[in-house]
């Protein structure tokens, strides 16, 4: 199993201001505590993704990255409206765990979707072998869909099926639009089914959505183009490892072998080429 999605920190609250404080997220998540969680769940790679917007910070998960062959790829961040950002690309890409990029678009306003030098940085990637990881809301859906027509040649993938308006007992019809349409784009070459539980009210997130939800993503892409991921350490706000783990294991269990694998990893493995 190759978990798509997870973080690392050293936490502070300076440089992690939008950790809930007095909560499980709020201390140190690294190495020894990643091959804890993994090691139980019967994970054996990872790819680790950035929480927070730094330069910094993506040199920090590469120093993490080679401390442990768990982790098969980084997804970084960089400063893709900065004229020298070309100067980063080429020093991250030089590592070979370095496999996309991503910035917290969910945070910006959608006026920066648009933005030309955003869009100057993001066509930059490919040339060096980058993908671009998409962090958005339900509601950026539509401004998303832009963003992948103006870069056709750059391989998008999204996180958390776009963090869904999830309630108890529906699919949100907006989500199951936006998302139809996001699947016409051949440049969104995976989906990662992660992050949701965090996306419910407090006190729902019950099994029977969930399954809703995955079936949903799994009609509309294919198991050709979804992959687990955990968003550990976030997930602890409503759910450990292990069971989100079980979780997606039993909602793939009367899927094909071939279809299994392919959630499980290998979609994983081919998006971030391990």
């Amino acid at each position: 199993m190759i978990d798509s999605h997870h973080h690392l920190w050293r936490y502070s609250q300076k440089d992690y201001p939008w950790i809930p404080e007095n909560t499980l997220l709020a201390q140190d998540q690294l190495i020894p505590e990643l091959e804890s969680v993994t090691s139980e769940a019967g994970v054996t790679g990872t790819i680790v993704v950035q929480a927070r917007q730094s330069v910094e910070e993506s040199e920090s998960l590469l120093a993490l990255a080679d401390e442990t062959d768990l982790i098969k790829a980084v997804v970084g961040w960089a400063p893709l409206i900065d004229e020298d950002v070309a100067t980063h690309l080429e020093k991250f890409s030089a590592h070979p765990k370095f496999m996309a990029v991503r910035h917290v678009l969910q945070e910006e306003p959608d006026e920066y979707f648009l933005r030309d030098d955003f869009h100057r940085g993001l066509s930059l990637l490919p040339s060096y072998g980058l993908n671009y990881d998409l962090l958005i809301y339900q509601r950026q859906i539509p401004v998303a869909i832009q963003l992948l027509d103006r870069q056709p040649d750059l391989a998008v993938i999204l996180n958390h099926i776009a963090k869904p308006e999830a309630r108890n007992g529906r699919i949100d019809p907006t989500w199951r639009a936006g998302m139809k349409e996001l699947a016409k784009r051949d440049n969104l070459i995976g989906v990662k089914f992660s992050g949701l539980l965090t996306e419910f009210p407090d006190g729902e997130g019950n099994m029977e959505t969930v399954a809703a939800y995955f079936h949903e993503t799994l009609e509309i892409f294919g198991p050709g183009n979804v992959m687990f991921g955990t968003d550990w350490p976030v997930c602890l706000l409503r759910t450990s490892y292990q069971e989100w783990a079980e979780t997606v294991g039993t909602l793939t269990k009367t899927l094909s072998d071939q279809e299994r694998a392919a959630i499980h990893e290998l979609n994983a493995a081919i998006c971030y080429r391990i």
